[in-house]
């Protein structure tokens, strides 16, 4: 009995221990397993622009800019303190009261004919609008008590089985479609992107739910018509207009709304590009447009631009401000006309890195034979640097002077070098360069005694065409 007891005892050690291995094993099958499942990522919630207070009241609208979207938004809600449009039979081409409005406000820039973009958060929400010129003082007084007629009238009610066969379209068919369209759009890009370029994938914007098109053809849709554009109206620069929009959808949702004027403009796809990197890059750009009746206007803001279509008018002049990390600042002004003439489909501006070593060779200089004293055109050739090293005053350089020579005296062609060098940072310091900041070098006697050698060889080419080099030595405390 004795026996049979240990007996059984080490019969369950054993029993126990190869169960916990084989539950071990099992543990660890079903961990490598789960392992080996993808992640899946959360979706990007989109941001929303939260509506001011009181925005749904004519007295409080909200200032758009031309050609630049305003949302998404959240989603109106109410009329506000004031319901400023209600019909009567006098006036049936209107809200019969506003039911979650939002009002907005420009000022048109130039002449042409308004267009209006309207792109619906949910394609189910029941959206119209009404656009009124600005008729002076007491303007809201004046539209409330149906004194002033809007210019514009798009309230058609929803096409509901177009909306149905639109919205319940099978995922399968709806990918198809995004994916034609990611095609079609690669191989626009790689057609209009130079050969020494790579292709440029440019985000297309939104299609409009509703809106106003110098291309549709209804001048007016009302509550018992079905559509989405009506067609645009002149507008002359200087004007003011009112857009009131509203959502008759309970707990309905947000909007974008981007306001523009049609006009023969040039819109080329503006780039910036590291050549280093071999890549575009996304900068902070402010563009200026100067020459119309308000002065200068900002028509880009953006500090993340991607590369996208800009619209430059004819007779207007801009300046552009473009500046990122790690390199040095872009600083243009240039007339539209000058770029219709050009004609090009893309404005590539080329990022230059403010990261020690970068080199920048300057070939247009001139200098009096055998002197170091700058001679012709060298104010334009070397002014855009200026404007380079004043917006980055943290950054040094050096200033490299070369000369053509077939090393008959290099000593002299040694000093020669050097002394270009110091005219080219005298003339920098002229221009409000820090001397500091500026550190110069000549050639030495092998570079001079190689350079002799290459002109000489029928194979090398004759003389470099580079008359000087600036190179970033540092910055300010690195």
């Amino acid at each position: 009995m004795y026996k049979m007891k240990h007996f059984l005892i080490a019969f369950l050690a054993c029993a126990l221990v190869f169960g916990a291995a084989d539950v071990q094993a099992q543990s660890g099958k079903k961990k490598k397993k789960k392992s080996t499942k993808p992640k899946t990522e959360k979706p990007v919630e989109p941001t929303f622009t939260t509506l001011p207070a009181n925005s749904n009241d004519c007295l409080f609208p909200i200032n758009l800019d031309m050609d630049v979207p305003y949302g998404p938004t959240n989603a109106p809600d109410g009329a506000g303190r004031i319901q400023e449009i209600v019909a009567d039979k006098a006036h049936p081409n209107i809200f019969e009261r506003e039911h979650n409005s939002v009002w907005y406000k420009f000022t048109v820039p130039y002449n042409g004919e308004l267009e209006i973009s309207i792109v619906q958060v949910s394609p189910w929400d029941d959206y119209d609008f009404l656009v009124y010129k600005n008729t002076g003082n007491y303007f809201s007084n004046q539209v409330m008590l149906n004194k002033v007629t809007p210019v514009a009238v798009n309230m058609a009610n929803i096409d509901s089985a177009l909306m149905f066969k639109t919205v319940m379209q099978s995922e399968k068919e709806k990918a198809k479609a995004e994916a034609e369209a990611r095609r079609t759009e690669r191989q626009a890009a790689r057609r209009q992107t130079p050969d020494d370029l790579p292709p440029l994938e440019t985000v297309p914007d939104s299609k409009p739910t509703i809106g106003m098109f110098h291309d549709a053809t209804d001048v007016m849709l009302t509550k018992n018509q079905t559509g989405k554009y009506i067609k645009s109206i002149p507008v002359r620069a200087g004007e003011e207009y009112y857009i009131v929009l509203d959502n008759r959808t309970v707990n309905g949702q947000g909007h974008t709304i981007k306001v523009s004027v049609h006009v023969n403009a040039y819109e080329p796809i503006v780039v910036f590009y590291d050549r280093k990197g071999k890549k575009y890059v996304d900068v902070n750009l402010m563009i200026l447009e100067r020459g119309g009746q308000g002065g200068e206007r900002t028509i880009i803001n953006d500090e993340h631009f991607r590369g996208g279509r800009i619209k430059f008018i004819p007779g207007y002049s801009y300046l552009l401000y473009a500046k990122r990390d790690g390199y040095f600042s872009v600083y243009r002004e240039f007339n539209s006309r000058a770029l219709m003439e050009r004609g090009d489909t893309i404005m590539k501006f080329d990022l230059e890195r403010t990261e020690r070593g970068s080199t920048f060779p300057i070939h247009n200089l001139d200098f009096e034979s055998g002197e170091a004293t700058l001679i012709g055109n060298y104010d334009s050739v070397l002014m855009d640097y200026v404007a380079m090293f004043r917006n980055h005053p943290e950054v040094n350089f050096l200033v490299k002077g070369y000369v053509q020579s077939y090393g008959v005296n290099v000593e002299a062609d040694m000093l020669l070098s050097l002394d270009r060098a110091k005219s080219i940072k005298n003339w920098f310091i002229k221009h409000g360069i820090d001397a500091t900041r500026i550190s110069t070098a000549g050639m030495t006697k092998n570079e001079i005694k190689r350079a002799a050698a290459a002109a000489l060889n029928e194979k090398g080419g004759g003389f470099s065409t580079v008359k000087a080099e600036l190179i970033i030595t540092g910055k300010d405390g690195k």
